[in-house]
């Protein structure tokens, strides 16, 4: 039997790099918060795609002067995830780096209940989609014991990305009023509350906004 062989290609454009990466420079302006974007690549063993990368990274960074950068290799990245969290700000990373990424920032914060995300288009010509990061968890489902709050965050970025700010502001900040309040949590967070008394409470909390 003849050995088997697997290839696996990645293809990088550089109009493809240079419309997520400006579009993380832009984020980190918007947030105003450290104001510092950190690039993810592994181009020591990946000798072209990420090589690119990197040289699209350098050229938008000239562009935006205000914004601190780094660029770090990605099993770098995931030990600084871990002992530095709190010294990111915005992180941009090709959709394999990103995804190991956003599971260990998922982690850090004490549950992948707590993680919402978007797969948005920039532009705004096609649809954009929100979901939390764990995505449908069809093993749980109906079970009542799923965290809802990176489903209410999802809600948030997507009213966000709609225009809707005022909205945006005050579903996050229900939901992270019960998270702080710590009355009602969900068994990935150490408590008893179902499904339905968590988003009840968040709804509650959101209520007392108005």
């Amino acid at each position: 039997m003849p050995q088997e062989v697997a290839l696996q290609t990645a293809v990088f454009t550089r109009q493809g790099c240079e419309r997520i990466i400006r579009f993380a420079f832009e984020l980190s302006r918007k947030r105003n918060h450290k104001k510092s974007v950190s690039s993810i690549t592994k181009s020591n063993a990946m000798g072209y795609g990420m090589v690119l990368w990197d040289d699209v990274f350098t050229s938008i960074a000239r562009e935006y002067p205000d914004i601190a950068t780094e660029s770090l290799l990605v099993d770098a990245a995931c030990m600084d995830f871990i002992r530095r969290p709190e010294s990111f700000d915005v992180v941009v990373a090709s959709n394999l780096f990103g995804d190991i990424l956003t599971d260990i920032g998922a982690i850090i914060t004490g549950s992948m209940g707590l993680a919402p995300s978007g797969n948005i288009n920039p532009e705004k010509r096609y649809p954009s989609l929100f979901e939390p990061v764990h995505g449908s968890a069809t093993d749980i489902a109906g079970t009542g014991v799923a965290n809802p709050m990176a489903a209410t965050l999802s809600l948030s970025m997507l009213l966000e990305h709609l225009g809707e700010q005022k909205a945006a502001d005050d579903v996050e900040s229900a939901t992270l009023t019960v998270l702080a309040d710590r009355k009602f949590r969900t068994a990935d967070l150490a408590g008893s509350s179902t499904t339905c008394e968590v988003g009840d409470a968040i709804v509650a909390a959101l209520l007392n906004l108005y």
